[in-house]
């Protein structure tokens, strides 16, 4: 032990009142040793905490020189153990207290905590430990830091005071400035940041602003660029903290800040004790305005709002009991709290929500979009949708709709139309003028200057683009084909997604900054080591399923079997492809249907799909069954092909037996068959669509990615990441074919674990969501208090025409039948308010298009001088809590004894 640094942690932490008795194994000892010098510790030991001294005074308390003592200071300072200001042309040294203050402000010289890590340990440990106390017994308002609202939140509010606008500190400020988040620094020193990045994060000011200009840790700005950092904040969902030590309407820092990595904010969740730093208001949702959008639930820092169900119940579902600080005990009791808390965000209610929202792979806002196309508001609408989905066009054309599969609206008649709703609002994204492309958001404002390969230029990879170029990333895309659009545009064909719509959405990747090379095969035309070496940090592979499967029977070599996804990527490539004589298609699925489809604009005289489902068990979607029958296709079910009948290498037929189930016990593909059921269908095409298969040629090579038996790559379930870390996968390389909807859901969430992956000592976990989405009880609900209306239809081609062109005949609603059946959602869900978490921060409603969300002013709390806190009002406020815990404890008692 260095009895000089002991004895300096001692008087910090007696004279701010927060001594409990120091050892050299706590952080106040900890975080001084490696930094300060014995001498410096003399000349810090003369010095007051939080009183203002000069250097004549300090010099004179501990008996040295004044130009020593003078440089000695300014070491201090430089540390960050003393802060140093200049007042009317003389400067002025303190001590602060340990948080907000020396903590912060060692850390804020960023070399110095690079060279010792051990100071962000102690910054977190300290703020970690000591807070336990203080949290349960902090009045609303006085504490250590609190909670300051979005101006507009209550710009209005008749009862704001001008301690609760950001702007009053702002205006009176006579300095400025911005520096690093320090509590983001600490979690990136110990390798558990959240994606959050410190660099420009807090505002400096005055007697603050100047000491940070002083020594080098911050740079000087102008209020309109503290407004501008404000704002991006805002954007971004982070919250506006001050320091809270100087009484009302004074501080000397604002922070932005996100719960999974301040040390204040954290005080709320760890402990369940948000009184420590929230606001004088709490959240209120008005429900009959929400639409369940979840953009307000996805930027709540504290998650104090879920998405939650709004339909009446046949059933009251009983309202749960919320213990609190108020009247329990809480400090010592450890099952309340939640340590786990940058781990187990969960932004669904227990009782579930909208079923629409729950069950697309993207959670797009479904009743958010729809309620902005009631409104006529469709670019609203499409910005809403590419919250989650780049490509809304496409998957209006596209989409295997199971959001409407899951529609409450069922119940009562038909669901509603969604992805016909989707389609006519996605029609913006046709026309250059009224394309909606967002700019580049990070809170930082400026590009990260890291360069991002995404090999594959299908649905994952193009949404894996989009999310990491908003974000302000260097995105190349590498396309083995000369085209980009993936299965989009060389498995689906045109009939069913005009090529114009996919270059539309990929035309706003362009304008957003993403490079593209096409014709490029990575691992062929360059490695990626290669790569690597061009300064790509990292990989997202997602080179979809484009190779077809074999049906392992005799004759299937024969002139005139093809694979269908080969067929369909010939008549993308040539759409005067022609097939002569009579076609068999092979398989059950919407590829299969495609393919039939495909094979009648082709020219067969004859088109006939086999598979060996039944009918009820045809995977392929009922509509698309339907148009198959109405262009004449003729559907097989229950039969699997034997043999390829062939004469002088040419298909003559095919032979097929009967299937008796397709399925074992546990649901697992294990086909069974009468060998003796047997027919011969004659045919000069056999067109095989069973499946599809992942072609990786040598793009692993040199890599640590393994891959499944099917060819999968291996990878994280929730990142991603395979076993080379700069690897990231997703799609149908991951999955193994499936629809665009996943790949594009992949996508964004691969998008995440780069950008955390690339910057430094960031988790790839912490702080996202863990929960998972779930479905309100649809038994429980009274569904015979809603009308019947019959749901809209889209002008429909005629078969005859449309089975001679390969174009998309396929009408879109006109805005009168949009307006109807808009009309038709049921409004499931809405989002559920925590008050006792609630912060007051007001960013939920800055994200809120429907006016749906609004801060009620609940407290009466404002800043109070640091040294009033302890004896002035945390003593009142844990007397009366004692109280209210011992009433609290004799009522239980007493209902017990009855």
């Amino acid at each position: 032990m260095r009895p000089l640094i002991m004895k300096l942690a001692t008087k910090i932490s007696v004279e701010a009142k927060s001594y409990t008795g120091i050892t050299v194994n706590d952080p106040e000892y900890r975080i001084l040793e490696p930094v300060v010098t014995d001498e410096m510790a003399e000349v810090a030991l003369a010095t007051r905490v939080r009183k203002n001294m000069t250097v004549e005074e300090i010099a004179a308390r501990c008996k040295k020189p004044l130009e020593e003592t003078k440089r000695i200071l300014w070491d201090l300072a430089v540390a960050g153990v003393i802060r140093v200001h200049n007042e009317n042309g003389t400067d002025y040294y303190m001590l602060p207290i340990w948080v907000p203050g020396i903590m912060e402000m060692m850390v804020a010289n960023r070399e110095q905590a690079e060279k010792y890590p051990v100071l962000a340990e102690c910054f977190e440990e300290y703020t970690r430990r000591r807070t336990k106390l203080l949290g349960p017994n902090v009045p609303v308002g006085k504490g250590l830091m609190r909670v300051i609202p979005v101006e507009e939140a209550i710009n209005g509010e008749s009862h704001a005071a001008s301690y609760e606008e950001v702007s009053s500190y702002i205006e009176k400020a006579w300095r400025l400035c911005v520096s690093d988040c320090t509590c983001r620094r600490s979690r990136r020193l110990m390798g558990e940041g959240c994606g959050h990045l410190e660099t420009d994060m807090c505002i400096q000011l005055d007697e603050g602003a100047d000491y940070f200009i002083r020594t080098g840790v911050g740079r000087e700005i102008t209020k309109e660029e503290a407004y501008e950092i404000l704002k991006r904040a805002e954007e971004n969902g982070l919250v506006h903290e001050i320091q809270n030590l100087d009484g009302e309407g004074k501080t000397v820092a604002i922070c932005n800040c996100c719960t999974c990595s301040c040390f204040s904010l954290r005080v709320g969740k760890y402990y369940m004790s948000p009184d420590f730093n929230r606001s004088n208001y709490v959240s209120k949702v008005d429900v009959e305005k929400c639409v369940a959008c979840g953009q307000c639930v996805e930027n709540c820092q504290v998650n104090a709002l879920h998405l939650g169900r709004k339909l009446c119940t046949k059933t009251p579902i009983p309202e749960k009991e919320v213990e609190t600080p108020h009247d329990h005990v809480w400090m010592l009791d450890k099952k309340r709290w939640n340590p786990e808390f940058r781990y187990n965000r969960d932004e669904i209610d227990e009782n579930g929500t909208a079923p629409c929202k729950t069950n697309c792979p993207a959670h797009i806002a479904v009743q958010g979009y729809i309620k902005l196309a009631a409104k006529g508001q469709y670019l609203d609408a499409l910005e809403l949708i590419k919250k989650n989905n780049p490509f809304p066009a496409v998957c209006g054309h596209i989409c295997n709709r199971r959001c409407e599969d899951a529609c409450s609206r069922a119940d009562v008649d038909e669901p509603v139309a969604i992805d016909e709703i989707k389609k006519f609002i996605a029609e913006q994204e046709l026309k250059a003028e009224t394309r909606f492309v967002p700019k580049m958001q990070n809170p930082q404002g400026k590009k990260y200057g890291k360069k991002i390969a995404v090999v594959g230029g299908g649905p994952g990879g193009l949404s894996c683009a989009y999310y990491l170029q908003l974000r302000g990333y260097d995105v190349t895309v590498f396309e083995k084909n000369d085209r980009l659009g993936g299965m989009l545009t060389l498995g689906i064909p045109a009939f069913r997604l005009e090529k114009d719509v996919v270059d539309a959405e990929i035309e706003v990747l362009r304008e957003m900054g993403v490079e593209f090379q096409t014709g490029v095969e990575v691992g062929k035309d360059v490695t990626i080591r290669e790569l690597r070496q061009q300064g790509f940090e990292a990989f997202y592979l997602a080179v979809g399923a484009q190779g077809g499967r074999r049906l392992g029977v005799d004759g299937e070599n024969a002139q005139g079997v093809v694979s269908g996804v080969e067929f369909l990527r010939n008549v993308n490539l040539d759409e005067n492809t022609k097939l002569e004589g009579r076609t068999v298609v092979v398989g059950g699925g919407n590829v299969a249907i495609d393919v039939a489809r495909t094979a009648v604009r082709a020219g067969s005289s004859e088109v006939g799909l086999y598979c060996l489902e039944s009918a009820k068990e045809m995977p392929a979607q009922a509509e698309e069954q339907e148009e198959a029958k109405e262009e004449g296709i003729s559907l097989n079910c229950g039969w699997g092909p034997k043999q390829i009948l062939t004469e002088n290498g040419k298909v003559t037929g095919i032979e097929f037996k009967r299937c008796t189930s397709v399925f074992d016990e546990n649901h697992r593909f294990h086909p069974q068959y009468d060998e003796n059921d047997t027919i011969t269908v004659e045919c000069e095409n056999v067109l095989v669509s069973i499946g599809q298969s992942i072609q990786w040629g040598t793009m692993l090579d040199g890599t640590r990615v393994r891959l499944n038996r099917n060819q999968t790559a291996m990878a994280d379930a929730r990142t991603y990441q395979t076993g080379e870390p700069d690897i990231f996968v997703g799609g149908d390389a991951y999955t193994g074919p499936k629809f665009a909807i996943d790949a594009i859901a992949a996508g964004k969430e691969a998008a995440e674990s780069i950008h955390r992956f690339v910057q430094p000592g960031q988790s790839l976990l912490i702080g996202r969501p863990a929960g998972a989405y779930h479905e309100l009880d649809k038994e429980n609900v009274d569904w015979d208090s809603f009308d019947q209306t019959p749901r809209q239809r889209p002008a429909k081609p005629d078969p005859e025409e449309a089975k001679h062109t390969m174009r998309d005949l396929r009408g879109t609603f006109t805005e009168e039948q949009v307006k109807k059946e808009t009309e038709r959602c049921l409004g499931c869900g809405a989002t559920v308010v925590d008050q006792n978490v609630c912060v007051g921060c007001g960013i939920c409603t800055t994200k809120c298009k429907f006016d749906a969300i609004h801060l009620e002013r609940r407290y009466d709390g404002h800043e109070v001088p640091y040294e009033q806190l302890i004896v002035g009002h945390m003593a009142p406020t844990l007397m009366k809590r004692g109280a209210k815990i011992v009433a609290r404890q004799a009522k239980e008692l007493a209902g017990r004894k009855k």
